[in-house]
């Protein structure tokens, strides 16, 4: 392989390698134990918002760059509307369906200011970061209100009995977990070389087939090794059921509609994308009204997991996702970044809290390394971008 080819190569999957590395210099600190089965399920379970969170928060990005700083008090706000209608003992599939609703209606609400008043989305979300912390305050009354509903918290939660009963009743480990896990390495082999395969007939450039073998081997041990260290604990968390739906159908959204391919115009220009005929208007109101959605989905797992609202709910949440999103590999000026590149941000975020957790170091320190590798990930794409330039 030549050196432009390792380059090229690097650069690529930078933020792989960066995951890789990180997790064994945590598998040596630890001595192992961030590898425990209960810690992958914590990984998982603890960080479930920030993949739901980041692959909203990308679909803004795409925009231009563009981001959303009111998610975290919208999951607050939303949480805390839906634990006050089960505590009145609504029917709990009516409550999420509320909490949903809101998400979206606060998302439209910021996507028409933003989208067709031109108001700049940093001012928008800013406005709404204030505003929907402030309601769930007096809705709340600065106190905390339970969640007691044991139904939507196995459903949706994190907690010790949230996992999928193992209907194949294994002996000492979950057989449910493993065959799901071996069914998603034959969808996932046979969706890559069909893909690669595709493109070939069409004409088109196409990866090399070694390489496809080489990075569908890694993926799929990748998944055999987590499905492996589930099944020895619990099995499949209900949190992984919801992210992995989220992760496919806007992974989906992003690489194969119409509107996925506007995002991505609208952010690689604006301009020309107008003068093309599409509606840019319609394409940021999308945006921002499907991660209201999604901040409402995110609300109803941070309940579920910690089994209460509080006013406090949601702080930080927005820099977790933009976080993921840019040391994924997402563009800070827009049109760059695909949603499998955000989990893997996503879970490096994961793997550096739960690491340094395990390892005793304080809760600022790991703020202060979260926040260097945001910088050092927005660096390399500025890097990145002078030298294709």
């Amino acid at each position: 392989m030549t050196k432009s080819k390792v380059m090229t190569f690097v650069q690529k999957y930078t933020m792989i390698i960066a995951l890789v590395l990180v997790t064994a210099f945590f598998v040596w600190k630890t001595g192992g134990k961030i590898l425990l089965p209960q810690n992958i399920t914590n990984i998982i379970s603890q960080n479930a918002y920030v993949f739901v969170l980041a692959t909203g928060m990308l679909c803004c990005i795409l925009t231009g760059g563009n981001i959303d700083l009111s998610v975290g008090s919208v999951v607050c706000f939303v949480g805390t509307i839906g634990a006050v209608l089960m505590k009145n003992e609504l029917n709990m599939w009516l409550a999420v369906l509320v909490m949903l609703v809101i998400g979206l209606l606060i998302g439209a609400w910021q996507a028409f200011w933003i989208a067709y008043v031109k108001v700049p989305p940093f001012i928008t979300t800013l406005s709404g970061m204030l505003v929907f912390r402030g309601l769930s305050n007096v809705v709340l009354q600065g106190k905390t209100l339970a969640v007691t509903n044991a139904k939507f918290v196995q459903i949706f939660g994190g907690g010790a009995n949230c996992y999928v009963p193992d209907l194949l009743n294994g002996e000492g480990i979950n057989l449910l977990c493993i065959v799901v896990g071996a069914l998603a390495c034959l969808v996932y082999l046979f969706f890559t070389f069909k893909a690669n395969i595709s493109r070939r007939k069409a004409g088109l450039e196409a990866e090399p087939l070694y390489q496809v073998a080489i990075k569908a081997l890694i993926i799929v041990a990748a998944i055999i090794f987590f499905t492996i260290r589930l099944a020895q604990y619990k099995g499949l968390p209900m949190a992984l059921i919801w992210v992995v739906t989220v992760i496919a159908f806007y992974s989906y959204i992003t690489s194969k509609t119409t509107i996925g391919r506007h995002l991505y115009a609208v952010g690689g220009n604006e301009s020309a994308t107008a003068l093309s005929g599409i509606n840019t208007k319609n394409v940021y109101f999308f945006a921002y009204a499907n991660m209201g959605l999604l901040a409402g989905l995110a609300g109803i797992l941070t309940i579920a997991r910690l089994t209460s609202a509080q006013p406090t709910y949601g702080q930080n949440y927005e820099m977790d996702a933009i976080g993921s999103c840019f040391i994924g590999g997402a563009s800070a000026y827009g049109g760059v970044g695909t949603v499998p590149g955000v989990i893997v941000g996503a879970l490096l975020m994961g793997v550096i809290n739960i690491g340094m957790s395990i390892m005793g170091v304080d809760a600022n320190y790991q703020r202060v390394v979260k926040g260097l590798v945001l910088l050092a990930a927005v660096i390399f794409d500025v890097v990145s971008k002078k030298k294709n330039r």
